[in-house]
């Protein structure tokens, strides 16, 4: 019985096998981490206020010209996120129904989700197309998307639901 617990401590502690325990408690603490904090940014949020849109009022996308700056004072927390606006009945209205208001797929760039990568869309890079809002990484990526619309939004709400449902854990 001692000799085959030396032969096994032996074996841990061979290089190579070590090597590659080691590997494997590593990865597995990467890909934990990185499930974490994807899950963490399943909606983008400017990083020094926490605010969904970089603080836009995401009402004023579909009644404006251009988007207006939310204030903190109009905050609607909604899906864990703070979400500002410019005045108290664009906040009323995007609680009765935020998931028509708040862009799509979290606010990450729909065209890299098309390519098959998450990327942060940038709220001033936009497009409302059937109702509902789109984000962009950049202008370039805009028009790209628009160039083939719906086969854009096919492959990034296929790749969206992907990255939601095989890469999350299970609740």
């Amino acid at each position: 019985m001692m000799r085959q617990k030396r032969k096994q401590m032996l074996t841990i502690a061979n290089p190579k096998c070590f090597s590659l325990v080691l590997f494997i408690i590593l990865f597995s603490i990467v890909t934990s981490f990185a499930q974490n904090l994807f899950l963490q940014n399943k909606i983008v949020t400017d990083p020094l206020t926490g605010a969904a849109l970089e603080g836009f009022d995401a009402v004023s996308y579909f009644t404006e010209q251009k988007p207006e700056l939310g204030r903190a004072e109009y905050e609607y927390i909604w899906n864990g996120v703070s979400w500002y606006f410019s005045n108290q009945a664009n906040r009323e209205v995007f609680t009765r129904a935020p998931e028509i208001y708040a862009p799509q797929f979290g606010g990450h760039g729909a065209m890299g989700l098309a390519r098959g990568y998450i990327i942060d869309g940038n709220a001033n890079i936009y497009e409302l197309l059937g109702g509902r809002l789109f984000l962009f990484y950049s202008n370039t990526n805009r028009d790209a998307f628009m160039l083939s619309q719906r086969t854009s939004y096919i492959k990034a709400k296929n790749n969206w639901e992907f990255f939601l449902t095989d890469l999350l854990p299970s609740e």
